[in-house]
């Protein structure tokens, strides 16, 4: 009969140790309570600012490859490195200096700085026009080291990579596993570092709201923050109270049945 109860106790104990933990799924729902309905995306948000130390790939063509290739000698000494390397990490490009310029062949400092990617390649087009060096050129810029920083309660804390320059918040979030259980989807915080000035933005991911939030789509260098939930720091402070306890209990349990049944 005393082993049934102290078998009795040790099942409780565990069962209040566990029920201790558990946190309501109400915080773990994204967009709740959110209608069947549409939102148009502002695109003026889509196009990045280029920005001082932004790396990038600038390539010139026109009806006259031999007239183009000088253009291009940076850009294609950039791509072999990378090739027999397998890695971006050591190409060259054009680097946007901190003063916002790169320097450019034939047309010697550029402002890059401020300016979407259009403006500035509509620059370098009226710069070689103007001096007649290629007749209709098409210049093209990428980046090449586009990427945003994923940190805190997902399950992939991770730096992206983004080939395609467009990046929204949740398919950063999918990248890096998704939000876990812990997180805090009412305050994600977005790090955003423009002209010199970091700017650190709160989002809730329970609303429709940030589907219209000018932060919706990424930006390169952007850093996401996802914080900690309240069931999850409670249950950190908790475990590190009642630990030492449950430990000492389950310790005297054992040692109180194996004196019962000898």
């Amino acid at each position: 009969m005393k082993l049934y109860k102290v078998k009795a106790f040790v099942f409780i104990l565990v069962c209040c140790v566990l029920l201790s933990s558990c946190a309501s799924t109400n915080h773990a729902v994204y967009f709740d309570n959110v209608s069947t309905s549409e939102i148009i995306s502002k695109a003026e948000s889509l196009e990045p600012i280029l920005q001082p130390n932004d790396l990038l790939n600038i390539t010139v063509s026109s009806l006259n490859p031999t007239a183009t290739e000088i253009f291009n000698a940076s850009s294609e000494n950039s791509f072999r490195a990378s090739s027999a390397t397998n890695t971006i990490a050591q190409s060259p490009g054009y680097l946007v200096d901190p003063e916002g310029y790169i320097q450019f062949p034939f047309l010697g400092r550029i402002k890059a700085a401020g300016l979407t990617k259009k403006e500035f390649q509509e620059g370098i087009k009226r710069e070689i026009e103007s001096r007649k060096l290629l007749k209709d050129p098409i210049v093209d810029v990428r980046y090449l080291n586009y990427k945003v920083s994923v940190l805190g309660e997902v399950s992939r804390p991770s730096v992206l990579t983004v080939p395609n320059e467009k990046l929204t918040l949740l398919e950063a979030l999918g990248l890096a596993g998704d939000l876990t259980i812990f997180a805090s989807r009412h305050n994600v915080l977005l790090i955003r570092e423009e002209a010199g000035v970091k700017k650190l933005v709160r989002l809730d991911l329970t609303t429709d709201e940030i589907f219209k939030s000018p932060y919706y789509y990424l930006r390169s260098n952007d850093i996401i923050y996802v914080e900690p939930n309240r069931a999850k720091i409670a249950s950190a402070s908790a475990t590190r109270q009642w630990l030492p306890l449950v430990l000492s209990s389950l310790t005297f349990v054992v040692v109180s049945i194996d004196r019962l049944t000898r």
